[in-house]
C-alpha cells in the first residue's frame, strides 16, 4: 500500500477487557473477528489489533528493554495485573488469523511492545508493528522487527501508563518529541529495520499533559523534516474531552467524536500521512474532504 497518495486510515480493535474507550466490547474472538471486518467494511485500510491496554494508570510489563531502571519493570517482578506474554496471545493471534481467514486482502497491524508477540503475529498474517515503547520496551524487538521484514510504527511516549500523571511538564513538547523519535528512529535502522518500513507517531496523550498536546497539532508541520511517514491517534483522546468539557466534566471517549475530527483534519493538512481512528467511516469521509483541500491548494 502506498503511503502519501492519498490519507490512510487505521481502524483501532482493543480485544481487550480495559481499554479506555472500546474495552471489552470486542472481547470474544468472533466478535472481535467481525468488528474487525466492518472496520474494513467502513473503509479502513489497515485495522490495529491490541490485546493490552495502554490507558492512563495501566500497568505494563517492558521485558529489560532500554529504558532507565527507575522506569523500566523488571522481567523478575512483573507489574500487578500487567499482562503477560501468553495472555496477549491468546487475545490477539485468534483474531488475527479470523480476520485473515474472512478476508485474505486484509492490512493488519498489530498493536504490541512484546517481540514474542510481534513475531506471532507476523508469523499469524498481520504485516505491520505498532510499538507504542518505540522499541524501547523490549531488548528483542529491532532486531526480530528486522527479521521480520514488517512495516514498522514506532511511538513516542514518556515513562509508563501509570506514571503519567506525576511526570515533569516537557516544556517543549514539539522539540522533544522531534529529538527523540529521530534518535529512536536511528536506532530502529541500525539494528537493522530499513528505512522505508518505517513510520512515525508523536503518540498524543502518551506521557504528554493536556496542554502539551496542542502544541503537536499546531507545529506538526516541523516534525516532517524528520523524514518518515507520519501516523497520528487523537481519536477519542483525554485532551480532547478536556477541551470539550461542561459543568466542570470531561466530555466521555464516546461523545468526542467531533473534536476527535478537528485534530484530525487540522494533522492532515499540516502533513499527517495516516489516521489511526475508533470511528472509521467518519475518519475517511474527514480524510477525503481534507485530502481535497490539499489537492486544491
Amino acid at each position: 500500500m502506498e503511503v502519501g497518495k492519498r490519507t490512510l486510515v487505521m481502524g483501532v480493535l482493543n480485544v481487550t477487557p480495559d481499554s479506555f474507550s472500546d474495552g471489552s466490547l470486542y472481547f470474544d474472538r468472533e466478535g472481535a473477528v467481525r468488528r474487525a471486518l466492518a472496520l474494513f467494511e467502513e473503509g479502513a485500510d489497515i485495522v490495529d489489533i491490541g490485546g493490552e491496554s495502554t490507558r492512563p494508570g495501566a500497568k505494563v510489563q517492558p521485558a529489560s528493554g532500554k529504558e532507565s531502571k527507575k522506569s523500566a519493570a523488571s522481567p523478575a517482578q512483573p507489574a500487578p495485573n500487567a499482562v503477560n506474554e501468553k495472555e496477549e496471545l491468546e487475545r490477539v493471534i485468534p483474531v488475527i488469523a479470523g480476520v485473515k481467514k474472512a478476508k485474505r486482502d486484509a492490512l493488519i497491524s498489530v498493536d504490541t511492545y512484546k517481540a514474542g508477540v510481534a513475531r506471532a503475529a507476523i508469523d499469524a498474517g498481520a504485516e505491520i508493528v505498532n510499538d507504542v515503547s518505540g522499541l524501547r520496551w523490549d531488548a528483542k524487538m529491532a532486531k526480530t522487527l528486522a527479521e521480520l521484514k514488517c512495516g514498522v510504527v514506532l511511538m513516542h511516549l514518556r515513562g509508563r501508563p501509570e506514571e503519567w500523571r506525576t511526570l515533569p511538564p516537557i516544556g517543549d513538547a514539539v522539540l522533544l518529541v522531534k529529538r527523540e523519535l529521530r534518535q529512536w528512529a536511528e536506532a530502529a535502522t541500525s539494528a537493522g529495520i530499513k528505512r522505508d518500513r518505517i513510520v512515525l507517531d508523536p503518540g498524543f496523550g502518551f506521557g504528554k499533559k493536556f496542554e502539551e498536546n496542542y502544541p503537536l497539532i499546531a507545529r506538526f508541520k516541523d516534525l516532517q523534516t524528520l523524514g518518515f511517514p507520519m501516523l497520528v491517534g487523537t481519536s477519542r483522546k483525554s485532551f480532547i474531552g478536556r477541551t470539550l468539557a461542561r459543568d466542570g466534566k470531561d466530555a466521555p471517549a464516546d461523545q468526542r467524536l467531533y473534536g476527535t475530527l478537528a485534530t484530525q483534519t487540522a494533522l492532515i493538512l499540516n502533513g499527517a500521512h495516516m489516521v489511526r481512528s475508533h470511528d472509521v467511516r467518519a475518519a475517511v469521509e474527514a480524510s477525503r474532504v481534507a485530502d481535497a483541500i490539499l489537492v486544491a491548494a
